[in-house]
């Protein structure tokens, strides 16, 4: 349902001036992004428009801005030079299916059983990847090489230096000093707006030269369309190829010149970005399976990072957003997105950390952002305008999203809190940085799932006494998976009396490896012509013990426990 009430507390003037500020950072993430993916730029400037507008329009929290990710982008160019944008859009229309039937069944409830450990790992995680991203721009001279390890090709730079180093940090260091310091004098307008501004025209009515949007975006449309083509011969080329040629074919076409003009991502392109029609490839099971892989990925990755960074928002902000609502959200923008060939995308922390910091707090935030990134989508004489941007005046923007998003007082819990929990944030974080975040979380989880039973395992504890001729183990603690081994070793059958009582009063049976390890010690006392009673059973364990009876031979009953002094 959408919000026809305007907040009485929303401020107009900030809403839509941070929904500017935001635009104008989308810019060159949407593009950069293509070029991860491995499809022309307006795909991804497309795919930001539709992903960004219907979220802020429909999605749970007001003032979280999404777009097209380098998350979900990463592992969108293998598919895309395989497959071809055709099959990209399908895989984004299921991905986006996907995530609406898990908001309708709730899935979204699940991030709030994240643990804090794993949150903090995606948080710093997220903002070293942003902040690697920003040094990537401070190449030049890109030239496609040869991997031999990923057996792929990727478009490597040179640093820039001298002069042009100099200049450059000058840019970073101003755009970031003004962003700081502005609001300590007036609040009237976004720092990072005032920012881009002033160092654009400081670039363009001065001597001072620097790269800037639309000369990046030419350079590495370039380059792109050239790992495209090479990515297409080679797949082509190695198919009659012995496996230890491959290589030595790699690099031959890394060196080889190519005609870009017919760069697969170019040509094999039915529509145009931002026209519906539904993707041209076969509806066939062979075709539905070549997507799926991909679209539960996709959804995957969408949903981890969006309702992680609602999480997120939420804390700053002290609101509550609606996991369910951003779920089904999402999923409906990237729907809309594959029908009107554009890549999809996800929240992007650093662009709602953005919109928070310049005062953006509700809805039209987020719907100015989408609607002035049509615009310059749309007019040539805005797009113009925005080329002229310096790229380094959006590094020093995003460097200091980086420093907000990064939570320094991760540093400060060194041998303050368990080992353990250290050991997943870091793990979190650098998984995040190597692979993806959807790995990252599950690793996060699985590593505090084995720590927890690990320590559970060793808070079965047991108080054994005898009293009239039978023996009884008084348990205490959760009986699951991790604690069967210490259970099985509290017992000595071979010196036990005829008679034993197992007392449940103060256990908890939890799962299947427990009833497999009760019914083993009973099986054992069996062996020996001796007698197991398990007594003060929780009516819950009973049930789940009544319910394995065919796969159990134990004894229940009542006895009179009496502890001695």
């Amino acid at each position: 349902m959408i919000d026809l009430v305007v907040p009485r507390d929303m401020n107009w003037r900030n809403e839509v001036l941070s929904g500017l500020t935001v635009a104008l950072a989308l810019v060159p993430e949407a593009i950069a992004f293509a070029f991860v993916a491995g499809v022309d730029p307006s795909v991804g400037l497309w795919a930001a428009f539709f992903v960004g507008f219907i979220t802020s329009l429909l999605g749970g929290r007001p003032g979280m801005i999404s777009g097209a990710t380098g998350a979900m982008a990463v592992v969108m160019t293998a598919f895309t030079v395989l497959y071809g944008l055709e099959f990209l859009f399908a895989a984004v229309i299921l991905c986006g299916v996907i995530q609406i039937v898990s908001g309708l069944l709730g899935v979204a409830k699940f991030v709030h059983l994240l643990p804090h450990t794993v949150m903090l790992g995606f948080v710093n995680g997220l903002a070293i990847v942003i902040g690697l991203a920003q040094f990537k721009q401070l190449q030049s001279g890109h030239t496609v090489q040869f991997n031999p390890v990923t057996q792929g090709f990727d478009i490597v730079g040179q640093w820039i230096s001298g002069v042009e180093l100099l200049v450059t940090a000058t840019i970073i260091a101003v755009t970031m000093a003004i962003i700081h310091f502005l609001p300590k004098f007036t609040k009237a307008v976004p720092g990072t707006l005032v920012a881009i501004v002033a160092v654009t025209l400081l670039v363009q009515f001065t001597p001072i030269t620097s790269v800037t949007v639309n000369q990046s975006v030419d350079q590495m449309k370039v380059v792109a369309a050239e790992k495209v083509e090479k990515s297409r011969l080679f797949e082509i080329e190695k198919q009659s190829l012995a496996f230890s040629e491959i290589d030595s074919l790699g690099h031959a076409i890394a060196e080889r010149r190519v005609d870009t003009t017919k760069a697969v991502n170019q040509n094999e392109a039915s529509r145009i970005a931002g026209h519906f029609a539904i993707p041209a490839i076969p509806f066939t099971f062979g075709s539905l399976s070549i997507v799926f892989g991909l679209a539960v990925t996709l959804a995957a990755i969408g949903l981890i990072e969006s309702l992680m960074t609602l999480t997120l928002i939420d804390e700053l902000t002290e609101s509550k957003g609606s996991g369910k609502r951003e779920a089904i959200a999402q999923g409906t923008a990237n729907i809309v997105s594959g029908l009107f060939g554009s890549m999809g995308g996800c929240a992007m922390i650093g662009q709602s950390m953005i919109n928070i910091r310049s005062g953006g707090r509700h809805r039209l935030s987020g719907i100015t952002a989408a609607i002035f990134l049509l615009a310059f989508i749309l007019i040539p004489p805005l797009w113009n305008c925005i080329g002229l941007i310096p790229v380094a005046s959006l590094i020093g923007v995003m460097f200091v999203v980086v420093i907000a998003t990064f939570e320094w007082t991760t540093l400060r819990l060194w041998n303050k809190i368990p080992r353990s929990d250290m050991a997943v944030i870091v793990a979190v974080s650098s998984i995040t940085v190597i692979f993806d975040l959807a790995i990252a979380v599950a690793a996060g989880v699985a590593i505090s799932a084995l720590v927890f039973a690990c320590k559970s395992s060793q808070q079965i504890q047991v108080e054994i006494f005898e009293e009239g001729g039978a023996k009884t183990y008084e348990l205490k603690g959760d009986l699951f998976f991790g604690a069967v081994t210490t259970f099985r070793e509290i017992f000595t059958p071979q010196d036990d009396p005829d008679l034993v009582y197992i007392e449940f009063k103060m256990t908890r049976v939890c799962d299947h490896s427990a009833l497999e390890a009760i019914n083993v010690v009973c099986a054992k006392y069996r062996a020996l012509k001796k007698t197991v009673i398990l007594t003060n059973l929780s009516a819950d364990c009973q049930t789940l013990i009544n319910k394995a009876k065919p796969i159990m031979d134990v004894t229940i009953g009542e006895h009179d426990l009496h502890t001695p002094a």
